[in-house]
Parts: structure tokens; C-alpha cells; sequence
């Protein structure tokens, strides 16, 4: 009997299968510290108690991209611990909020395969789900990732490459009820900015840039339980196509997101991510930088508006203006996303 869990290449993986991933996860109030201090995130509506249940909340409400992120490591075994690459995300919905002391699981489905041309790898599409210790879903996405082949005399018959959304529609974004707006106090949260502020097309410079060190980019991807072998085994990966370990690309996003309140500081949540791709790699000592253009708005209630915002990150370079056209190569990230914000 092989007690080692090896994980999966590309000729593993088969159309439709569902995999119930192990490891669930409870969150306590260490994770959200560790989930600080190596973002420096400052949304009051995550960090603060008394803020929190003073506008309805039971308890803090965890950052939706940490949640994302216990999720999301809890599929990597099964997914993508032989991965090259996570190349991208759609449809991310974020149903439910969660707390310390809830428990998330997930699964994921495999819903397409695609046979890459060096004929050495393939990309793997996958649709995950998390849910918390009630088995009320609390986070849906999409993803793809490109994978080894173990076996390079393996070919696929026949690719299938899912229609993945475009995006999500705000009629499935969800948040707490009974919400007590007149509460929310821009003192606390330091800016004050509402949803009426925002303007179509604006762009935000966020100002702040963020070097990631060795230890902070381990700490953090050690905190999700993501192992995938190309952010932590330097011995493997200094014969690698880069020849050191690449960043895990959901730390990127959280230090956007963190970077991002200093001008989105009094977002609710996030409802719902439409699509990310992860366009250069990161590494250790590189300088991260964020800026954001509002895309559209939406009033959701008498209290509540949605900005639909997309947030690009660039290493080592904060002369920060949108591309009309190709991305340069300073570009890491590109997310579009849909925020809830108070309105005045």
C-alpha cells in the first residue's frame, strides 16, 4: 500500500468527476492575525468588533478574499500540486459571510479538459465549492490550471472546454439582511467616500506598493495549507522554468485588495469576482503597486450600491495608467470584480 499521496497529472483528471477534497478547515482568530500581518489589510468591517456589531453583525466578518483562500488550499492537493500554472478564475461568487470559529470544506468538479499544442501538458478546468460546517455554500468559482503530463505518450481524444460566465449577474449577489446603515461611521472606517462619490471610468491610483519578502509570501501561502510545489520546494524549482520559487498568485490578489483600501475603504464585501487572470509571474523582492477604474454601478437597495471595478497589479513599477490595448509586461494581475458599498 503507497502511503504517499503523489496527486494528479494531466492524464488523471476525467471529464465530470467529482472530488470531495479532505482537511477541512476551522478559522480562528490566528488566522486572521497571520492573514494581517502579511497583507496589512485595513477594511474596518474585518478587523473591528464593536464596528462590525454595531452595524448588524453577530461577529467580525472574515476578509471574502481570506475565505477564498482556505477554500481554495483546501483543493490543491487534489488539483494542483503538480500544477505549471493557475492561469485564471470566473463566475467567483461570494454567497455567505463567514466567521472565527466556522469550519469550511469543499469539492470541485471537473468540467473540461484541453490538450495543450507542446503536447507535454494540458489545462484542466474545474468549478470548486466551499461550504461551512452547516453545508450552507459559501463561495462558488471557477478556475483553470495548467498541468503536467507524467506519461507524454498520453493524448487526449477529444477536447472539451467548458463555456465559463462572463460574468456575474447582480441578481445572485447576497449579503447579511438587516444591515444597520446609519451606523456605519467613516471615522472608523477613514474615508469618507460612498457608493454616490464614484464615478463611471474613474480611475484610483492606490498609491501604496507593498515588497514582498521571502518569509511573508511562505507564511501566507503555509496559512492556507496551499503545498503546491512551485511556491515552497526551491530545491526543485532552481531546475524550474524560472529558477526559483514563483509567488502563489492568491497572495497577489490579497495584497491588491489590501492595497486597494486606501480608496475602496468602505466596501461591505466583495460579491462576486467575474474574472482574473494571473498575467506575469511574482517573485520574492518584487514591489507590488495597484490601481483600479470603476467599470459600472448599480443601486442594489435604498442602502446599497455595487461597483463594478477592475483592479490591475504591476511589480516594480508605480507609473500606474491603463493600457488601451496589450498589457505590459510590468502587469500581474488583471481582476474585475463587483464591491458593495453603503450609499450616503
Amino acid at each position: 500500500m503507497d502511503k504517499n499521496f503523489k496527486s494528479r497529472y494531466f492524464e488523471d483528471y476525467v471529464l465530470g468527476e467529482i472530488i470531495n477534497h479532505s482537511v477541512p478547515r476551522t478559522l480562528t482568530e490566528g488566522d486572521v492575525s497571520i492573514y494581517l500581518a502579511t497583507t496589512g489589510s485595513r477594511y474596518a468591517i474585518n478587523y473591528s468588533k464593536e464596528f462590525s456589531k454595531k452595524i448588524g453583525f453577530l461577529s467580525t466578518p472574515i476578509d471574502d478574499i481570506l475565505t477564498f483562500h482556505i477554500v481554495f488550499g483546501r483543493t490543491v492537493p487534489d488539483l494542483s500540486l503538480n500544477a505549471i500554472a493557475n492561469l485564471g478564475y470566473a463566475g467567483v461568487k461570494f454567497l455567505k459571510p463567514v466567521f472565527i470559529g466556522d469550519t469550511l470544506s469543499a469539492s470541485s468538479k471537473i468540467i473540461g479538459l484541453k490538450e495543450n499544442s507542446n503536447g507535454k501538458t494540458g489545462t484542466v478546468y474545474v468549478e470548486s465549492i466551499g461550504k461551512n460546517q452547516n453545508s450552507e455554500v459559501v463561495l462558488k468559482y471557477y478556475r483553470w490550471l495548467m498541468m503536467r503530463k507524467k506519461d507524454l505518450d498520453f493524448k487526449l481524444k477529444k477536447n472539451q472546454i467548458p463555456e465559463l460566465p462572463k460574468e456575474v449577474n447582480s441578481v445572485d449577489f447576497t449579503f447579511s439582511e438587516n444591515l444597520n446603515f446609519r451606523e456605519w461611521d467613516p471615522k472608523i472606517t477613514g474615508s469618507n467616500a460612498f457608493y454616490d462619490d464614484y464615478k463611471k471610468n474613474e480611475e484610483i491610483h492606490h498609491l501604496d506598493g507593498q515588497t514582498i519578502e521571502e518569509a511573508e509570501h511562505q507564511i501566507a501561502t503555509r496559512l492556507y495549507q496551499n503545498n503546491a510545489r512551485v511556491h515552497f520546494n526551491q530545491h526543485v524549482e532552481k531546475d524550474g522554468r524560472f529558477g526559483r520559487r514563483i509567488i502563489y498568485g492568491g497572495y497577489i490578489i490579497s495584497l491588491a485588495r489590501a492595497i486597494s483600501c486606501n480608496g475602496f475603504a468602505n466596501t461591505l464585501k466583495i460579491a462576486a469576482i467575474h474574472s482574473g487572470k494571473h498575467t506575469a509571474p511574482t517573485f520574492s523582492g518584487d514591489t507590488i503597486y495597484a490601481w483600479s477604474k470603476v467599470l459600472d454601478k448599480e443601486i442594489i437597495n435604498e442602502n446599497i450600491g455595487s461597483l463594478k471595478v477592475q483592479t490591475l497589479a504591476s511589480k516594480n513599477n508605480s507609473n500606474l495608467s491603463f493600457p488601451e490595448e496589450k498589457l505590459p509586461e510590468h502587469i500581474v494581475l488583471d481582476i474585475i470584480y463587483s464591491i458593495l458599498i453603503p450609499i450616503k
